[in-house]
């Protein structure tokens, strides 16, 4: 199965949640008319300003019409279901009332049927998530030293395994330093994942200092001449003093070896959590330096719509986004894909 095809699985709760919703609001006042020709997905206004790129699954879809269908008139009430229609998909408030907006622009009055409404939001969604649909940047100064955020759950051990694996069979050398010393669990797990794509994993006792883990670790993947070094990180948020101090800790120590240490600081997020995600970024921001993000177990959630939110607010590259439990599972984040699956749209 292609990933569109795993990710529109995968975001089975989150489509049905919304197409349900759309059934409901044309059906409310809506007709059934035919067709006089597909509402036009992208504005003559708009065009210029937000180009959309073909021949993408969102842009093989443009055009295309309902034929005969329900349709309903876009009026200001309709517009209000709409955007609560998205807060409730976990989009947040501000990102619901700009896809409003923006489908608004050129189509108020006009009848305008579900299939419609699923393929202008689609192509809004991808247009906002566009920018930072953005693979991990890899630099030529070895090693890239690659600091792993996140809460305790989130699914940053599994992560780290499949980013080390993907790196591996790619022709890069990693080392694994797994600084989440207060969780035998994670550790466990990354021993596995080392073993699995023959990456070293260095491990200190239960409740060592973390610091001190990743500065051998450094010195270890320097001697090594390794390309990569990927660094776990204990989660714990209900003492974000402690955790603020341990991952400065991490950074001072590390830049003893190189100044400009880490290079990238990946927040792994769990998509199940909705609009706390939103929350996580916000704390995360402040305790750490975050370059990009990493959303896992979009694994038939209800709350993917999350992922929109972030984009819109905070605008740090989407690395990857997690389908499922295999290693070809974490992926490179496809905007247009993404957005055609949480809306249910089919590629064919």
């Amino acid at each position: 199965m292609s990933l569109f095809g795993k990710l529109k699985n995968r975001l089975f709760k989150s489509s049905s949640k919304l197409d349900e919703g759309l059934d409901a609001i044309v059906h409310d006042g809506g007709e059934e008319v035919a067709a006089e020709g597909a509402i036009d997905p992208v504005p003559a206004a708009q065009t210029e300003a937000t180009p959309v790129s073909k021949p993408g699954i969102l842009g093989r879809m443009l055009g295309r019409s309902d034929g005969s269908a329900m349709r309903r008139e876009l009026n200001d009430d309709m517009l209000e279901q709409l955007e609560e229609l998205l807060i409730a998909s976990d989009m947040g408030v501000d990102t619901a009332l700009r896809v409003t907006a923006n489908i608004a622009q050129g189509r108020m009055g006009k009848k305008i049927s579900v299939a419609e409404i699923k393929l202008l939001l689609a192509q809004e969604i991808a247009r906002i998530m566009e920018p930072v649909a953005k693979p991990l940047p890899l630099y030529p100064k070895t090693p890239q030293v690659v600091l792993v955020v996140g809460v305790n759950g989130a699914g940053k051990t599994t992560t780290i395994g499949k980013l080390a694996s993907q790196f591996r069979a790619a022709g890069k050398s990693v080392v694994i330093a797994a600084g989440d010393t207060f969780r035998a669990a994670a550790v466990e797990q990354l021993q596995v994942w080392g073993t699995r794509a023959g990456v070293p994993v260095l491990t200190a006792p239960e409740g060592s200092d973390p610091a001190s883990l990743a500065f051998d670790a450094m010195t270890q993947a320097q001697n090594d001449g390794a390309d990569l070094l990927m660094i776990d990180t204990a989660g714990r948020l209900q003492n974000r003093q402690d955790l603020m101090e341990e991952l400065a800790k991490i950074v001072r120590v590390i830049r003893k070896k190189d100044p400009e240490a880490p290079h990238n600081t990946l927040l792994v997020l769990d998509a199940t959590t909705g609009q706390n995600a939103v929350n996580q970024t916000e704390t995360f921001q402040k305790l750490a330096d975050v370059s990009g993000l990493v959303m896992t177990k979009l694994d038939g959630t209800a709350k993917g719509g999350v992922l929109v939110s972030l984009a819109d607010k905070f605008g740090l590259p989407i690395h990857a986004i997690g389908v499922g439990e295999q290693i070809e599972d974490l992926a490179p984040f496809d905007p247009e894909d993404f957005a055609a699956a949480l809306m249910g749209l089919s590629d064919t």
